[in-house]
């Protein structure tokens, strides 16, 4: 059984490894073109370029892994029923229950690659990317819509009331080095009580506890900060204007330290794209967007999708396995080869597709992650049944 499982394992690794570097080269290459048009800015020589594309090859391989397992898996299959060496293995005991247990323990191997890449290698070549670009005035922020971004956490308050802390971020040049920030202060009856706007923030840890949960907070260095208070409570400073039954305080100051539970891995969630996201800071990020009451279900999906997505390699694997039990002799190997790769491509865009649409008609995130590998899985199956009988 070691000499069988040897046999295929090498086959089809073989055959997933060159279809890979091809991919690869071929982004590589892609990029390399593109960001030739950038030599020479700011200083951006050629070996800026080189590290540039290196980094990008985190998310090439994410999104290509699948259908290069796909395409090698096919290939090998298909080759080694074209020489009979599936049929002499199938003589000599192999049967399909030990087949597909094979290729269960490969698609089992490939999916802790997709796992490593997708939560560590992919994550950390995005901000190193993010940082790369920036050092050389290629992208002087992170890309946010156009109203920013938004942040919300309940703060307990030494009177015993809980304060609404909503911030808005404007602009940012990395997950800590913030631009545009306004935060508003709001009490139990919804009057806004305090407001702050400043023109640049670093978010740090800061040992204290939050005010908010207790646990670890986050220091935000504010500069440039215009300090607007509310209150019904009397004068509060020689700034302090009527204004209805309020008093509004107007204070401007160079710099202010503001303690919240926001912290670094709160922020680079909010302002980093979910695709370079690992699973547990979308869980996290998710998990803080439902206890304040805000939108998660498009971090929800995203989440779903990047938990099931090591089950795409299961699909692919059990699709590569029909391709063993074709009879080479019947003729039109080639397109059956050919019709296999465009079937794993169509799973690959219906996957993408059902997201959008997912997101769009409020469907559950679990149902609109996992229904397109369920699908294509049983039908692969399927396939793999009708061959093995009737075939």
């Amino acid at each position: 059984m070691k000499t069988v499982r040897r046999l295929i394992y090498r086959s089809i690794a073989l055959h997933v490894l060159y279809v890979s570097l091809a991919f690869g080269a071929l982004a590589f290459f892609i990029d390399f073109v593109e960001e030739m048009q950038n030599l020479g800015r700011n200083g951006y020589q050629i070996h800026h370029a080189l590290w540039t594309c290196l980094m990008l090859q985190g998310s090439h391989i994410y999104d290509l892994f699948p259908i290069a397992l796909l395409i090698g898996g096919i290939l090998a299959m298909a080759k080694m029923a074209q020489t009979s060496e599936f049929t002499i293995l199938r003589t000599g005991g192999l049967g399909p229950g030990r087949a597909l247990a094979l290729l269960g323990t490969l698609g089992l191997l490939s999916a802790v690659i997709i796992v490593l890449v997708g939560n560590v290698y992919m994550p950390w070549s995005e901000q190193q990317l993010t940082l790369h670009r920036a050092q050389f005035g290629r992208q002087q922020g992170l890309d946010l819509a156009r109203g920013g971004t938004w942040l919300r956490e309940r703060r307990a308050m030494p009177g015993g009331e809980t304060h609404l802390i909503t911030v808005n971020v404007g602009s940012a040049r990395n997950e800590r080095e913030l631009g545009q920030i306004r935060i508003f202060e709001f009490d139990m009856s919804g009057h806004l009580v305090r407001r702050l706007a400043a023109e640049r923030a670093v978010v740090q840890a800061d040992g204290a506890p939050s005010a908010s949960a207790g646990a670890q907070g986050s220091l935000w260095r504010l500069a440039q900060v215009q300090d607007t208070r509310w209150s019904d409570h009397g004068l509060m400073g020689e700034s302090a204007v009527l204004a209805g039954k309020q008093l509004v305080e107007e204070r401007r100051l160079a710099q202010l330290d503001w303690r919240s539970s926001l912290t670094a891995k709160v922020v680079s969630a909010s302002v980093l794209p979910p695709e370079t996201m690992s699973t547990l800071d979308l869980w996290r990020y998710t998990r803080h967007l439902e206890n304040n009451a805000q939108a998660a279900q498009r971090y929800e999906l995203a989440f779903w999708n990047k938990t099931l997505y090591p089950l795409v390699c299961f699909v692919m694997v059990a699709l590569c396995l029909p391709f063993a039990y074709l009879h080479a002799r019947a003729g039109g190997m080639s397109l059956k080869i050919f019709g296999g790769i465009m079937l794993g491509i169509s799973f690959v865009l219906a996957n993408h597709i059902t997201s959008h649409l997912g997101l769009l008609h409020q469907w559950q995130p679990w149902l609109a992650a996992s229904a397109p590998s369920l699908f294509y899985l049983l039908l692969s199956m399927g396939a793999f049944v009708w061959l093995v009988r009737y075939r």
